[in-house]
């Protein structure tokens, strides 16, 4: 997404195709053993330069709770390192596939944060909260985020992925505009054999002010279907919708959308316009290159056939204008694999994925390349903040049927180098294996938690099952609800420096459960009293003693 209110140093007019696309580069980057961490579904948040990886496949490992990361390239290799939330922050789970934009209070600010919305955790379960992300605090050591959720009344969308949010100014006012996305099938409709299928939402549009905490949905009949992994690009007060897939027809929509937004004194006014010279692809991504001027690249024509074509989008006052433009010399692995992901990551770049052979030591594993649309002398030459909401894809393939729309192109960053110590750089060997030690394992024979169906027994902080140290050994952590603790049992034992043992270590440390023995005090015994001697007097004395007495 794009907003007007974005400050640029220096733009780049409008010169012709061959300017902006004949330096399009292509440049192949190695992760440093983090790369099953970049799964498809996943983005970037982009503050300052900086930019930031959020939205892990699995839950978070203890070594990084937030699970967001900075996302550090440097000489061609890609390393991350964990951030923290400030103590006044929500917990923000890690949401695959959210909508995404940036809002700032006014033109010229230099603060903003990041609009969440969606998403689909670990879980599989979809959100419809939202929360604003900003950014605390940074040095070389530590970055700290805040997190806050909003809340919000009127017409709420439902919870659903794919989607997009942008922001609209009009008349000193600004909204934030959400469309599109997919969502589980209501219950009221499921039955056993498509209790996890998904389905287009409505095609509503939905106008949120954040101000005051209210969204109102808007039908318009120039939109029939609903649309998910689509492009949107807002400028003013005007956002125009590119592509996108429709589940209902199994059909990408060629038309080109334009939603123009009016905020007047009185009830907001929105209308629809269908324009010709759309795209017929579903999860594109796009990146600014100047104020006005974007490359569209990526995508998908169908199930399985990648859009190896690029475009350039130019906005100008209220018209567009999108043609096609001269890519890269794509390498013959990103030719020939089915599916792709990736994202913007600002000042003109974009970040591609591809999965890994098979044949390969790890079996998750991705290849990423950074596609550069402009040259490098013109990317140190302007400071361009991106302002875009693209639908990132690529669904992963053990979550749905295949290549359920490539289920998202998913990036945005920014191949900035990051000057700080690479000590701090997450390594993701430094991690416990979580097979053995994390908060999804077995923890004796009779575990019960079912990490596809767990239900939170006790409240978290990562909201994970409670777990305990056994201090048989080495150690090693017990689910407290398979060891039948009660709430109040484990709070006893969090807060009591004392040692725990698991029901199948008990009886083999009942020794070391016993407390010391306390060694009693020395006393010194008192000296007894001393008998004070009496004198024996003889009878000759004694009448002699008398006598004298009576005389």
């Amino acid at each position: 997404m794009l907003e007007s209110c974005l400050e640029t140093q220096k733009s780049v007019p409008f010169h012709g195709m061959a300017q902006s696309t004949d330096k399009m580069s292509l440049q192949m980057v190695s992760t440093v053993s983090n790369s099953s961490l970049l799964q498809p579904g996943f983005s970037l948040l982009n503050f300052d330069g900086l930019v930031f990886f959020f939205g892990q496949k699995g839950w978070p490992k203890r070594s990084c709770p937030t699970g967001v990361f900075l996302l550090d390239v440097k000489q061609n290799e890609l390393k991350m390192k964990p951030v923290f939330f400030s103590k006044d922050s929500c917990y923000l789970p890690p949401l695959r596939y959210p909508a995404l934009c940036t809002l700032r209070s006014d033109a010229r600010a230099d603060e903003y944060h990041y609009i969440i919305h969606g998403g689909k955790t670990p879980n599989n379960d979809l959100s419809d909260k939202i929360y604003f992300i900003s950014l605390v605090s940074k040095t070389s050591k530590k970055i700290t985020f805040q997190c806050i959720e909003k809340d919000l009344g009127g017409d709420v969308p439902e919870a659903r992925y794919g989607h997009s949010i942008n922001v609209v100014h009009s008349r000193g006012k600004s909204m934030s505009v959400l469309f599109g996305g997919r969502s589980y099938t209501p219950l009221a409709q499921r039955t056993t054999e498509t209790w996890n299928s998904v389905v287009d939402c409505l095609p509503s549009v939905f106008l949120i002010d954040f101000e005051f905490g209210c969204c109102t949905s808007y039908i318009l009949p120039e939109l029939q279907d609903g649309l998910s992994f689509h492009v949107s690009i807002a400028r003013d007060d005007t956002i125009y919708i590119l592509g996108g897939h429709s589940l209902q027809n199994n059909t990408r929509s060629p038309n080109l959308y334009r939603l123009k937004i009016d905020l007047p004194l009185g009830s907001p006014a929105v209308t629809c316009t269908i324009l010709p010279g759309g795209i017929s692809v579903s999860s594109a991504i796009v990146t600014q290159i100047s104020d006005n001027e974007f490359v569209l690249v990526g995508g998908y024509h169908s199930d399985n056939q990648k859009r190896l074509a690029c475009n350039t989008i130019v906005l100008e006052d209220s018209k567009i204008e999108i043609v096609e433009s001269v890519g890269p010399e794509w390498t013959p692995d990103i030719k020939h694999c089915r599916m792709w992901f990736g994202c913007d990551m600002g000042k003109g770049s974009v970040l591609l994925g591809i999965p890994g052979a098979n044949k390969q030591i790890i079996p998750d594993a991705n290849y990423f390349y950074i596609l550069r649309c402009k040259g490098a002398e013109e990317d140190k030459e302007e400071e361009l903040i991106t302002q875009i909401c693209s639908q990132t894809s690529s669904e992963d393939p053990g979550d749905s049927t295949p290549f359920e729309d490539s289920e998202e192109f998913c990036f945005s960053a920014e191949a900035n180098s990051f000057d700080a110590d690479d000590a701090d750089t997450y390594n993701e060997d430094d991690e416990e294996d979580e097979s053995e030690t994390g908060y999804w394992i077995t923890c004796c024979a009779s575990c019960n938690i079912d990490i596809n169906t767990w239900v939170p027994f006790y409240s978290t902080e990562l909201n994970k099952p409670a777990m305990i140290l056994c201090s048989s050994g080495a150690g090693h952590w017990v689910h407290a609800q398979c060891m039948d603790l009660s709430e109040t049992m484990l709070l006893r034992l969090s807060e009591a420096n004392v040692k725990y043992f698991c029901n199948e270590h008990i009886d083999l440390n009942k020794g070391l459960q016993t407390p010391q023995k306390v060694m009693c005090l020395k006393k010194t015994p008192m000296k007894p009293l001393r008998k004070k001697k009496t004198m024996k007097l003889s009878t000759s004395t004694k009448k002699s003693f008398l006598r004298r007495l009576f005389e």
